[in-house]
């Protein structure tokens, strides 16, 4: 493996984590709502520039402290952890200042707009033993981790088609369309589809073995408005055999986020924003009773997402029911110094397939 290979992190088993979140946005909520729940966690302190909003989160999540100054936090407080929850383009100023105070860092995507300042990010906390850790929550969702189940049970048989497939409709309201006050995730390479297509490479990639070889990207703007750069993408990414489609819209409806994945003896699909899991595989009937089998399975399965889509509503559960998982797993590696879920391996396949996209001479 390279120099840039995971180096082991202290074991800090035996003695609580000191926490820290900067950033109070949406995403945010789910990031305390489990450092509250972990006994093994403490909570030390809420940064926002807002300090307001820095409060009402420390107050809400049981933080020690509120703080507008991230730079205070870190030198009075001394985290163990930091989580880095602002927009992209502050990660990487924010990254390294909680590394040279000695905290590990779990960072939401994009950790950077380019790849090469995501390795010396990566150098950075090599060379300080600690753990830089990207939130990939997609990829412990519950549906995704079955197709995973499914393809190394040898269910799918070898990967053969993968497509990630997502639409939002971000153009005519919200954070993203306000034009009197632009969301800075503007100027980020990719424009705003740059918050989103982290997503669907790491989701892509965690069902593409090998190194991508060919790549073809549309980037299109298809609205008028000039506050976006691109609001559709269509791209083919192939390794070897297997072929990839990654798919972002902001002009279809309803919102979804559809991942689907083919082998060379069925598929498997899910929709993550209303969350079902539907697999056509060889069933113990054979080739003969395999579609009816098939179909009576789906359709009970269908039956039982509906109730729960209709259950999550109403109780206001979110399609970020893997971050709990994904923090469960990357703090039990903070305690005994074993790798977090998802690796360096894991970041960097995702950030040079992002390059790979903008890159001028892969575009159609």
């Amino acid at each position: 493996m390279s120099s840039l290979s995971t180096t082991p992190a202290p074991v800090t088993s035996g003695k609580k984590l000191r926490a820290a979140v900067i950033g109070t946005g949406k995403i945010s909520e789910e990031h305390l709502k489990y450092l509250k729940s972990d006994p093994q966690v403490d909570l030390i302190g809420v940064c926002d520039l807002s300090p307001s909003l820095a409060k009402y989160a420390a107050t809400r999540f049981g933080a020690a402290e509120a703080f507008t100054d991230s730079g205070v936090m870190l030198r009075t407080a001394k985290p163990d952890v930091v989580h880095v929850l602002t927009p992209p383009h502050t990660h990487v100023g924010i990254v390294t200042d909680a590394l040279s105070h000695g905290a590990h860092v779990v960072c939401e995507k994009p950790i950077a707009p380019q790849r090469q300042q995501f390795l010396d990010l990566w150098t950075m906390a090599q060379a300080k033993g600690l753990r830089l850790v990207e939130d990939h929550n997609y990829r412990f969702n519950e549906p995704i981790l079955a197709i995973e189940k499914l393809m190394n049970d040898g269910k799918l048989g070898a990967p053969r088609e993968v497509e990630v497939r997502m639409a939002l409709q971000i153009r005519g309201a919200g954070r993203y369309a306000d034009t009197s006050m632009p969301h800075p995730s503007h100027n980020l390479p990719a424009g705003v589809l740059h918050e989103f297509i982290s997503h669907l490479c790491y989701l892509a990639l965690r069902f593409i073995p090998g190194d991508v070889d060919r790549i073809a990207a549309g980037w299109s703007k298809h609205g008028t408005e000039p506050l976006f750069k691109f609001d559709d993408l269509d791209a083919l990414v192939m390794a070897g055999v297997v072929h990839g489609r990654i798919r972002f819209t902001t002009h279809a409806a309803p919102d979804t986020f559809m991942v689907t994945v083919r082998g060379e003896k069925g598929w498997a699909e899910t929709d993550l924003f209303q969350p079902y899991l539907r697999v056509t595989i060889p069933r113990k009937g054979g080739a003969q009773l395999s579609p009816l089998i098939n179909h009576y399975l789906n359709g009970k399965m269908f039956k039982r997402a509906a109730v729960r889509g209709f259950r999550n509503k109403i109780m206001q559960h979110t399609p970020y029911e893997g971050l709990k998982t994904f923090l469960g797993r990357t703090y039990e590696a903070f305690r005994t110094g074993g790798e977090p879920p998802v690796t360096y391996n894991d970041m960097d396949r995702a950030s040079r397939l992002i390059d790979a996209l903008l890159d001028e001479k892969n575009r159609v």
